[in-house]
């Protein structure tokens, strides 16, 4: 199963669930297609499109998704790495009106450059992404949070003249 988020964002991300619509047409996507679509809207009698999903259904969706499709949210790319799913991620762009800037075209592109995500840029190119993500073995996931809560912390007895 393929399980697709698309966010909470109050923008559509419609260019992404034609390029799934487009290889599910073609034929390279066979699998059964679940989309958290958020505020997108898409008619389609190929894929279960539902707006939110409550969050246990959206858990259990992660553990049996095969592959895990979703925007640049660091949240959802992190959700699908932390369950060892193989993730495609493509940014919502401003120049369609899919977010307030670009910032998601880094955040996937550090990802990817630490070999966690498969990185979809070029929508064309979705069939490709589809068929490396069959032998794709992400780099194992380890969150930097506790290195970021101890500078946090030692900046913090700095500040207060608290030096342990």
């Amino acid at each position: 199963m393929i399980f697709i988020t698309l966010g909470t964002q109050d923008k559509p991300f419609t260019r992404l669930l034609e390029a799934v619509q487009r290889e599910i047409d073609n034929g390279n996507i066979k699998d059964k297609v679940v989309v958290q679509a958020g505020c997108t809207k898409f008619k389609t009698d190929d894929m279960e499109v539902f707006d939110l999903i409550p969050m246990d259904d959206f858990d259990k969706l992660m553990n049996e998704c095969d592959l895990l499709i979703t925007h640049g949210g660091v949240g959802s790319i992190v959700g699908g790495l932390n369950k060892n799913k193989v993730v495609i991620a493509a940014a919502r762009l401003e120049k369609y009106g899919e977010h307030l800037n670009d910032h998601q075209l880094q955040i996937i592109n550090n990802f990817t450059k630490e070999g966690y995500i498969l990185n979809l840029e070029d929508f064309d190119n979705l069939a490709l992404l589809l068929e490396e993500a069959k032998t794709f073995k992400p780099k194992k996931y380890k969150s930097n949070k506790d290195k970021f809560v101890k500078l946090i912390e030692k900046k913090i007895n700095e500040l207060i003249g608290d030096d342990k």
